[in-house]
């Protein structure tokens, strides 16, 4: 499809109240048409199946929703590994606000199977300066390396990250939340000794606390952990 004939059926797609709500959930982002997510993905899943290379390549970004379809035919698309990888590392310029990020990242279930290739290629965005590099490292390691394979290394990097753009820091803290919920004990070594700032140290454990999966004595022990303004 071309660009202009998807742009023609994300507009048909498009409800202005959906549009003013999710406006509200991305400041700072006016393209917004509104609309949902299940479209999208039902829209990309059908356009890998064609030429979907001369869209993607097009690299058309008037509207979020085509940021947003970019990002979701790369998990949907038939590709090797390498190949994928570099598709990726094409979109991640285009990455311009948390939600593209994080569903982006929850899309790329390849990763499940090719942990380690995919973990070589994160390496430069955990330690870039640049703030979406930051988020999308930080939702990777969330959704596809929460085992004591990765933690340590994935908390090291953690640590490092000097940028203290709000979405870094609740991309950090969400993520130290989810590895709690599957590495409990090594987590909680982690937030007695961590480097976080204490916004995102603050955040974490407040993330933590806020789990149904979490029992009342622990979150009572983790407020302990909580460092004063």
């Amino acid at each position: 499809m071309k660009v202009e004939e998807v742009r023609q059926e994300l507009m048909r797609l498009a409800d202005e109240d959906y549009k003013a709500f999710h406006s509200r959930l991305l400041p700072g982002t006016e393209n917004i048409l509104g609309v949902r997510v299940p479209e999208l993905r039902k829209l990309a899943k059908r356009m890998v199946k064609e030429a979907w290379t001369d869209y993607f390549d097009a690299a058309p970004s008037m509207y979020y929703e085509e940021d947003m379809l970019r990002g979701l035919m790369l998990g949907y698309a038939k590709l090797s590994p390498e190949e994928r990888l570099k598709r990726i590392a094409q979109f991640v310029p285009s990455i311009k606000n948390w939600a593209v990020c994080d569903c982006v990242c929850s899309g790329l279930k390849f990763t499940k199977q090719n942990k380690e290739a995919v973990w070589a290629f994160l390496q430069p965005y955990f330690t870039s300066g640049k703030t979406y590099d930051l988020r999308f490292a930080a939702v990777m390691a969330l959704d596809y390396y929460t085992d004591e394979a990765y933690a340590p290394a994935v908390f090291n990097y953690f640590d490092r990250m000097r940028n203290h753009d709000y979405y870094v820091q609740m991309g950090v803290a969400w993520a130290v939340s989810v590895f709690y919920v599957h590495l409990p004990e090594m987590t909680e070594v982690y937030l007695k000794s961590d480097h976080l700032d204490d916004f995102t140290h603050n955040k974490a454990i407040q993330k933590i606390c806020e789990s149904y999966r979490v029992d009342k004595e622990t979150k009572d022990r983790l407020r302990l952990l909580k460092r004063k303004k």
